[in-house]
């Protein structure tokens, strides 16, 4: 790949590369270092961030590329904010507490990874204090823990680029405002945050899991950093059956990672990947946390992490697709959807009441869903539709809803899909 460097030249492809791959994997680390710095001004630790890596456009061109990328892209967004904090007067004082983290010579790969982990937990419990509103939190997380764009963070959340915009500025200003402390809570705090926490990283993973806009359909260092976070968070709660139910759902799903695109990234569906290929190992582990989950649970009703959990495992548990138990899955999504009443839940549940019962029964579970606001510019909405009435034989209404969709969607891969499926139906038309 090549990149454009501040001044408009093209900076050489290895540093280009190694900056993008850095940000991909690295970007919530250097952020939470950042954070830490900058007492938790999450505004100051963005900015100082993403100057670090433009630094590195130009200096990695000069000097080479260093040995450890992150602890170089650490050290300077940490000095970056420590030059904000010199332009403060009325932070002067607080400079000696900086500076005493930071190493003091520019050229060294060392640095302290001890609290790496720490740091990105505690920077999602900042993300998701309770002064913020709900879908802030969850936003918040997105861009500061996944490094996603607003635009991306917007057609997550299903709602325009600008009003994400305003929320995510919002968020931070209150942070600073409100002198929200940059820490895991005590223990007994957390469970005020919990249920923003848990959200937090599901959606953190199903960015990750299919990407709302770019050329692959995975983004895996932000899976991988989803389950990592879910594993930490296990930890900190080891008797809490949702912290468990999350991390078996994430578990469960990564788990089949590898067979979801072709070695030319071609989206695979479910019913056609090669169950020989998933993490075998991953997924025992997770009924093994599901396991766990259920009997921390007592007499309680399961939450809907655990009820999603559940569901993947039904289907890690079957054989062949053909052996999918649809009728235990239809029953958890009801569930589900009386634990969660989201319209997503709705659509998945139509889904599985199709192949249960269906395509004629499908269409008229989404039917039921089709005017839901939310679901308005929700591409699968379209997709669904498409692919059972082509099921059902009505091609001409199908291929409007695939055209909907294409209209809908921003990730290439599935833009990919839907044109293949197009174009087999026009043929079948002709």
């Amino acid at each position: 790949m090549s990149v454009r460097d501040p001044g408009g030249g093209r900076v050489p492809d290895p540093v280009g590369a190694a900056v993008a791959a850095a940000h991909r994997q690295d970007w919530a680390r250097v952020v939470a270092a950042a954070a830490r710095t900058a007492g938790g001004d999450l505004g100051l630790a963005e900015e100082a961030s993403q100057d670090a890596f433009v630094a590195a456009l130009e200096t990695w061109g000069q000097r080479g590329i260093p040995s450890n990328p992150v602890a170089w892209l650490t050290r300077t967004a940490q000095r970056r904010v420590m030059d904000a904090r010199r332009r403060e007067a009325t932070l002067r004082r607080k400079l000696p507490a900086f500076g005493s983290s930071l190493p003091q010579t520019d050229d060294s790969d060392d640095t302290d990874q001890a609290p790496v982990l720490d740091d990105r937990l505690r920077l999602v419990f900042t993300c998701c204090h309770p002064a913020l509103a709900a879908e802030a939190r969850v936003a918040l997380t997105l861009r500061m823990v996944g490094g996603l764009t607003t635009a991306e963070i917007a057609h997550a959340f299903l709602v325009p680029e600008a009003t994400m915009a305003a929320r995510i500025t919002r968020a931070k200003r209150k942070i600073v405002t409100a002198g929200v402390p940059y820490r895991v809570p005590t223990p007994e705090d957390v469970a005020d945050r919990l249920g923003g926490v848990l959200a937090v990283i599901h959606l953190v993973f199903t960015t990750g899991h299919t990407a709302p806009a770019g050329q692959s359909l995975q983004r895996r260092d932000l899976a991988a950093d989803a389950v990592d976070l879910s594993r930490m968070l296990a930890v900190l709660m080891p008797d809490e059956p949702e912290a468990l139910g999350l991390l078996a759902l994430l578990e469960l799903t990564y788990a089949r990672r590898n067979t979801r695109q072709t070695s030319e990234g071609a989206l695979v569906l479910l019913a056609e990947q090669d169950r020989s290929r998933w993490d075998t190992s991953l997924i025992s582990q997770g009924l093994r946390t599901l396991e766990r989950a259920g009997r921390r649970l007592g007499s309680r009703p399961p939450g809907r992490y655990l009820l999603q959990a559940g569901i993947a495992a039904a289907h890690a548990e079957a054989p062949t697709f053909a052996d999918t138990d649809w009728v235990s899955i239809v029953a958890l999504y009801e569930l589900l959807h009386a634990a969660w009443p989201s319209p997503v839940v709705a659509l998945n549940r139509a889904v599985a009441v199709a192949y249960r019962d269906g395509p004629e029964a499908g269409l008229d579970a989404v039917a039921a869903i089709a005017d839901d606001p939310v679901l308005v510019r929700y591409h699968y909405l379209p997709a669904v539709r498409a692919d059972l009435l082509r099921q059902v034989g009505r091609s001409d209404e199908a291929r409007a809803a695939y055209e909907q969709a294409l209209a809908q969607v921003t990730n290439e891969a599935e833009r990919a899909f839907l044109r293949a499926r197009l174009a087999d139906l026009k043929v079948s038309l002709d």
